[in-house]
């Protein structure tokens, strides 16, 4: 007969079982900005990952919940609660014998009166009057069972310090149960001593569970998971001890003799804390904690013993989610999070939220989003420095079409000639379809997926690419002097360089696009090398430098046309000597202008489309830029911050569609530009030269 295979089940952990994979995209996003920010990728992760989504909580939400718990439970108990037990049964005992004192008319008088003055003179120590009514003859039937439950709740409270449960399992036990108790820590003890010589054997654990396996619900598999649940809670046990008030130590520790009216147990006890602390000395076994008042009193629920050893446990596993949550020892990682531990503490929910972070980092580390280094370092790969820039030119589309009803930016270039190029389908796409390329994607897909009978699926489809004109050389000058920094531009400033960056490799592919940093030098960055660029603080701005890398680029395209775009906060202040080396003059020197006016003009006489994206409020800046601007027939816009990327995206589709001087406005000069939100443009004269601060420089013609 052919066997059968069983089914193994394990406990749902939680969540929705039909939502979707975790989206990447607002974590790469948030990523995205923190590294063109200054911070290294990971750093930009472990920040994500701490501040969660619009929808998920982070790991300082979580964070925050476990010092709340903790909190709450320091807050709601205090550490007299076996105390306040056995003095409520001992007055209880004292209550029943003086009323059958009292009404028992064949005592003698004066054993009456003995009686009644020892009950009458009781010490207020707990502890002390136990002691004294040890050997009291109890004439109450009643009494005599309330005293004999003080032995029996010490007995239950002192091994459910030790063993989770005891106390309620332990209710009315008889003769044989506790001398099945004594055995059992008889035979504990001598294994434990036996392991720690080293001359025990799996099959005398196996023996010991089979013996006394009832007593422990954990069901350890192996001698070191029971000796690591053992010890746990044997160092909270501790823990509370050291907690308590030097009053309340010395009470239990006198009543602790009392229990079960046995020596033996106490005996048996001491002897299973030295040798668990012996095994496991990592433990906790000094640690303590302030519980109301700061003595472990206050107006909260009093704790028994093994209850109170139960909440110090729940104490140390929130103080080890706490620095889970933290991530900031070496090689932290978001596997290192306790799931079960988060649950049992916070609920479901938290631990479902731990899991959905977790899986973020693994999606992001595994996925191609984060890929590391030569140096060792983690970086965005290519494909997250694509997705980052769609995201950005999204954006961008949004608000260059927004205000106009416009729909989003689907197409390569306006209705023309095909480029030759395809790309994917996006809803609102009007160009026709690439047949080949979409049944050739179709076939790979089957092949690649025997299950997926589709003949066509929507992920297939190609359309073809237009273009409007002649292809186009692209230099974006970014400024990346110290005041861009400062001003708080850096970011937008990389931002608009990623959109341009993604809109040209993606819908302009014959369109040759190169990126100039230019501060106290100029030099061509790739847009992986300038998205992590650290903010520089070097004083310089070298559009000279910037305009010669340009026009080089230029001439490298001969029958492209040349689109210049420059984004700067300040006028030139440094300037490329014949030599090689860099001069710096502020305010700026007559010859540093001259030279990055000479090198405008020779953009100009290569037919570069110029427009210069003028950002702060500096008014003798803008009056040097109009001036600029004009002399190379080009523009100047001034757009607010978070519509930098707009405007220079919208600038250069203008440049390449239009083909002469002053792009899609028509007219050179300083102007505004179609589709984005309000801007400064215009200027309120002209005389030429600028002038600012007391110094004054002519742009001659």
């Amino acid at each position: 007969m052919a066997k059968t295979r069983a089914s193994r089940f394990k406990k749902y952990d939680g969540g929705d079982p039909l939502a979707a994979p975790v989206d990447l995209a607002e974590a790469l996003d948030a990523i995205g900005e923190d590294v063109m920010a200054g911070y290294s990728p990971e750093r930009a992760m472990r920040e994500f990952l701490r501040r969660g989504g619009r929808d998920q909580r982070g790991l300082d939400d979580l964070a925050r919940k476990v010092a709340e718990r903790r909190r709450e439970l320091l807050q709601k108990h205090n550490l007299d609660g076996t105390l306040q037990e056995i003095r409520e049964l001992l007055d209880q005992a004292v209550l029943e014998e003086r009323k059958e004192v009292a009404r028992d008319a064949m005592m003698d008088e004066g054993d009456r009166a003995l009686r009644e003055m020892q009950l009458e003179n009781l010490s207020p120590n707990t502890a002390a009057a136990v002691s004294e009514l040890g050997e009291y003859d109890w004439q109450s039937n009643q009494a005599r069972d309330d005293f004999e439950k003080i032995k029996d709740l010490l007995g239950r409270e002192m091994l459910d310090q030790r063993f989770a449960g005891m106390k309620q399992a332990l209710e009315n036990a008889t003769d044989e149960d506790r001398a099945a108790i004594n055995e059992m820590l008889e035979d504990l003890n001598d294994l434990l001593e036996k392991h720690s010589r080293g001359e025990d054997t799996p099959e005398d654990f196996a023996q010991f569970m089979d013996q006394h396996g009832e007593f422990f619900p954990e069901n350890p598999q192996d001698i070191d998971e029971l000796l690591d649940a053992m010890a746990q809670r044997a160092a909270a046990a501790q823990r509370m001890m050291n907690s308590m008030s030097p009053e309340q130590r010395q009470q239990l520790m006198e009543l602790s003799q009392q229990a079960f009216g046995s020596p033996q147990l106490m005996e048996s006890l001491a002897r299973l804390d030295a040798n668990l602390q012996g095994l496991r000395p990592g433990e906790d076994w000094g640690g303590s904690e302030q519980f109301g008042d700061g003595q472990g009193q206050g107006q909260g629920q009093g704790l028994g013993l093994g209850d109170g050893t139960g909440v110090f446990q729940d104490l140390a596993d929130l103080d080890s989610l706490a620095d889970q949550l933290s991530q900031s020892y070496g090689g932290a990682r978001m596997d290192d999070l306790d799931l079960d531990k988060l649950a049992r503490q916070l609920g479901d929910e938290a631990a479902v939220d731990a899991k959905t972070l977790q899986q973020l980092e693994k999606a992001l580390r595994d996925g191609g989003t984060l890929k590391r280094g030569s140096d060792g370092q983690l970086k965005l790969s290519p494909k997250a420095m694509r997705q980052l820039g769609k995201a950005l030119l999204r954006e961008v589309a949004d608000k260059m079409s927004g205000r106009q009803g416009q729909r989003d930016m689907h197409k390569a270039g306006a209705a023309g000639d095909r480029s030759g190029a395809t790309r994917e389908w996006a809803f609102g796409d009007t160009e026709p379809w690439d047949l080949p390329r979409t049944i050739l994607n179709g076939v790979g897909r089957r092949a690649a997926d025997a299950t997926d009978s589709r003949l066509l699926a929507i992920d297939d489809v190609e359309v073809q690419e237009t273009e409007a004109r002649t292809q186009a050389c692209v230099a974006l000058l970014v400024d990346t002097s110290f005041s861009m920094a400062m001003d708080g531009r850096w970011v937008p400033m990389k931002r608009t360089a990623l959109a341009l960056h993604t809109l040209i490799k993606s819908r302009f592919r014959g369109d040759a696009l190169q990126l100039i940093a230019f501060g106290r030098h100029a030099e061509v960055m790739d847009i992986e090398e300038l998205t992590a660029l650290d903010a520089m603080w070097d004083k310089g701005t070298n559009l000279h430098h910037g305009l010669l890398l340009a026009n080089r680029h230029f001439r490298k395209h001969p029958n492209a046309q040349p689109v210049l775009l420059i984004v700067t906060d300040g006028e030139p202040t440094s300037h490329l000597e014949s030599s090689g080396e860099v001069y710096f003059s502020y305010p700026p020197h007559p010859m540093t202008v001259a030279y990055a006016v000479r090198e405008l003009d020779n953009s100009r006489r290569m037919g570069a489309q110029t427009t210069f994206f003028r950002l702060g409020e500096d008014p003798g800046l803008a009056r040097f830029i109009e001036q600029m601007a004009r002399r190379v027939d080009g523009r100047m816009i001034s757009p607010e911050l978070d519509d930098l990327g707009a405007a220079v995206v919208g600038s250069y589709l203008g440049s390449r569609d239009a083909g002469r001087p002053g792009g899609v406005g028509g007219a050179s000069g300083v102007e505004g530009y179609d589709g984005m939100s309000p801007m400064r443009s215009g200027y309120g004269g002209y005389g030429g030269g600028w002038f600012g601060g007391g110094r004054g420089y002519w742009v001659d013609d």
